[in-house]
């Protein structure tokens, strides 16, 4: 699907405006300029160019676009989402508004999920032939592809994903993206863009393996490894073994193809060296998704 787009959709309403959209039919939009169109029953939005957002409709059909995979992470424009969008409890009787839930709780059928400005995506949209363990660590504006794995520890932020297949036990980070046949072992992390200076976007290429608990500021090319535990960030000083010893700075290597990056326990120096061999998924991990 390509811009300019019409969706329609279903709002949730309060006193105070909207709450959320669930967003069902999409098609080529006719409009010269974008603009949303609201009443009590339903709502059209027409988004004709990709500007920053100015508007809670735009937000959340961007949203609805990355997850229902119609657009790959880093391909909108998603700035200003978190002054558009407001705070709001997510609750099995639809989204409220948190001051309306201060002090003790008297409805005990009322079940408070979450506090935040995204929703799970489990609760809008349900992409096809996909595990999520715990639906509630996939926020609305994901991408997940086709054979995408997320186990209990796994965490997808909106704007970051999966190509497929791809078995996820770490955290994805905003902005970030990884390809076909990779796998972030248990408590893994990918540095994103919304915090911490950070303005690189990071990417993993296809049939890399983050150890568990491993990091990465940098981005992996093909047939990467980092060792269990290393955290790599752009500034790190690795030598590498295949050229001399030469110390360089890790963002030098970032998306270069086939490396092993590892911890030397006898020195305590990162080091990196050609790496032999691929790193394949369990194929019996994703057939039944």
């Amino acid at each position: 699907m390509k811009l300019p787009i019409e969706a329609k959709g279903i709002p949730n309403l309060d006193e105070k405006g909207l709450l959320s959209i669930r967003y069902q039919s999409f098609k080529q939009s006719n409009n010269a300029t974008n603009e949303f169109v609201l009443d009590e029953k339903s709502i059209t939005t027409h988004l004709v160019k990709d500007e920053a957002l100015e508007d809670i409709p735009t937000a959340w059909l961007k949203l609805h676009l990355l997850s229902l995979r119609y657009f790959k992470p880093n391909e909108l424009n998603l700035d200003n989402i978190f002054s558009v969008l407001p705070n709001l409890a997510w609750t099995n009787k639809g989204p409220i508004r948190p001051e309306k839930l201060k002090g003790p709780l008297i409805d005990e059928s009322l079940q408070i999920h979450a506090l935040d400005k995204f929703p799970p995506m489990t609760n809008f949209v349900i992409p096809d032939e996909v595990r999520i363990a715990d639906t509630s660590r996939v926020r609305l504006g994901a991408y997940l592809g086709k054979g995408t794995t997320i186990m209990h520890e796994g965490f997808v932020n909106y704007n970051a994903g999966t190509e497929g297949p791809n078995m996820i036990e770490g955290r994805i980070s905003a902005g970030v993206f990884i390809k076909k046949d990779s796998d972030l072992g248990g408590g893994s992390s990918t540095m994103g863009t919304l915090s911490g200076g950070n303005k690189e976007v990071i990417s993993v290429g296809e049939r890399c393996l983050l150890g568990a608990n491993s990091g990465i500021g940098i981005s992996l090319g093909n047939d990467c490894t980092v060792e269990a535990g290393l955290y790599i960030t752009a500034g790190t000083k690795i030598t590498l073994l295949n050229e001399g010893n030469n110390i360089i700075k890790a963002r030098e290597l970032s998306g270069k193809n086939g490396i092993l990056y590892f911890r030397d326990s006898t020195t305590g120096k990162v080091c990196a060296k050609t790496k032999e061999g691929e790193f394949q998924l369990n194929d019996a991990l994703h057939e039944n998704n």
